[in-house]
């Protein structure tokens, strides 16, 4: 989608091709291919922590070597946090920053006169005398309502069609930008500050409708950072979608949605809502303060919640971040027990477990993480190690202030917990299969013996059992 949506603004004005890393088996010769036989000039990576940076290092690397003239410009969510490491490797020569769709058609509108970089906002280069990194600020976040649709027709969507718990035939739209909160723990605060802007209800269900129609999809995603932050524009969305038959799921403040009136919960459900992700995070309200959560985030909304979606029939996919700074030990095990208190109130309650893991944005956790020692790699290759690979998809075992045997104490109870409540997510699982280890894994659940549960892993070995899967994050 990230690609779309960059493709959709340079529609008519700019010759372009989208190469999908996730989906092309040779990406380097494909891009060749342009360079050589198209005079492709610039190659725009949009790259995420985590394996896909760890592609974008080594492909690019590679096609700088290859076609030493080709303009290689990073953009999304790595770049714009980390932008000076980027520009510090010489395969990378520019960066643009925040939402990058606007930007980036600019700056090649520049390319065709002869531009200085300094006078645009939202990139980051090299600074022509001293050869530093240096960054412009970040760009206006661009209404989303006026930008125009995905070109769908420039990809083969039948590699997008999924199955998913929720329907044989699932794909994901994203239909706003931003979030109005400030949790300090959430890298979304650096790129949008509190900003939160949507298409409106008519739209967002019209290309629901049109990925039904032309794709026979029943089922869709919402990638959202907080698809239900105006009741008024869910109802409205919900009411539009019902007659399609689908299902659907988004991410949500757990506030937010205890001020719903009841005819819009009901609508949500009539309409299909089948899931809902939402940031629990901890199982003290003390710790929920650390993270500016806000006034009015406790634990014992989450559990009104957990009851309120049990009463709907909708599921809640409540995530966790263990291990906080100052006392983690005393964190998790207060997270632990609340996650019990959680599920004693809705079975159904999907939970996904993390590791405490610092963004670069101020704040107590984060000045807490760097009193521990904590400091974010220099260079790309030093990103894409083994150790910061696990940091970015939040499961680092390495950070100072989280050892053993906090670490195996965590893995140990998230392996006890999904097999005495196992996901919903994971359609592998026959009725059977979900008996036999809620069985096994009982006598541990209720005596709080999570120690190696020896027992437990020869039988995922078996039954492929697995941690709930999740679009959030």
């Amino acid at each position: 989608m990230s690609l779309l949506a960059v493709g959709a603004v340079l529609e008519g004005e700019h010759d372009y091709v989208i190469i999908d890393g996730n989906v092309e088996p040779n990406a380097i010769d494909r891009i060749g291919y342009f360079v050589r036989e198209k005079a492709a000039r610039v190659l725009a990576v949009t790259v995420m922590p985590g394996p896909q940076l760890r592609n974008a290092v080594s492909e690019c690397k590679t096609l700088k070597k290859l076609h030493p003239h080709l303009i290689i410009v990073w953009g999304g969510y790595f770049p714009t946090q980390h932008w000076d490491v980027c520009l510090k490797a010489d395969y990378v020569d520019y960066v643009i920053r925040g939402h990058g769709e606007l930007v980036f058609k600019k700056l090649l509108d520049e390319f065709k006169n002869g531009f200085e970089p300094s006078i645009l906002r939202g990139l980051a280069y090299r600074n022509a005398t001293a050869h530093t990194p240096a960054s412009n600020p970040l760009p206006a976040i661009p209404h989303p309502d006026e930008l125009p649709d995905f070109p769908y027709h420039r990809v083969d969507m039948s590699n997008y069609v999924r199955p998913t718990f929720m329907g044989e035939r699932t794909m994901p739209h994203h239909s706003s930008y931003g979030c109005p909160f400030f949790c300090n723990f959430c890298a979304v605060v650096n790129l949008v500050n509190g900003k939160w802007l949507a298409q409106s209800a008519e739209r967002t269900a019209n290309t629901t409708e049109i990925l039904v129609k032309n794709w026979q999809v029943n089922a869709v995603e919402f990638y959202d950072n907080n698809f239900f932050t105006k009741q008024s524009r869910v109802a409205e969305f919900a009411d539009r979608i019902e007659h399609l038959g689908i299902h659907w799921w988004g991410e949500a403040r757990i506030d937010t949605l205890l001020k719903y009136s009841e005819n819009t919960w009901d609508l949500m459900a009539r309409s299909g809502l089948k899931m809902v992700f939402l940031g629990a995070e901890s199982g003290s309200d003390e710790t929920l303060q650390r993270m500016d959560k806000g006034g009015s985030a406790t634990v014992e909304k989450t559990l009104d919640i957990a009851g309120k979606m049990r009463q709907y029939g909708i599921i809640p996919e409540f995530s966790f971040v263990l291990g906080n700074p100052p006392e983690p030990e005393k964190d998790t095990e207060t997270t632990i027990d609340f996650i019990k208190r959680v599920k004693k109130v809705n079975p159904q309650s999907e939970i996904i477990m993390y590791l405490y893991s610092p963004v670069p944005l101020s704040g107590e956790l984060y000045e807490n993480a760097k009193a521990n020692g904590f400091e974010f790699p220099e260079t790309l290759e030093e990103w894409v190690s083994d150790e910061w690979q696990e940091f970015s998809q939040r499961r680092s075992l390495t950070l100072p202030w989280i050892k053993d045997p906090l670490t195996r104490k965590v893995r140990n109870f998230e392996r006890v917990l999904n097999a005495y409540y196992p996901t919903s997510t994971d359609m592998r699982l026959t009725s059977a299969r979900r008996a036999l280890l809620r069985t096994l894994s009982a006598w541990r659940y209720h005596t709080r013996f999570y120690k190696m549960p020896l027992e437990l892993q020869v039988l995922q070995r078996f039954l492929a059992y697995q941690r709930p899967e999740t679009s959030g994050f």
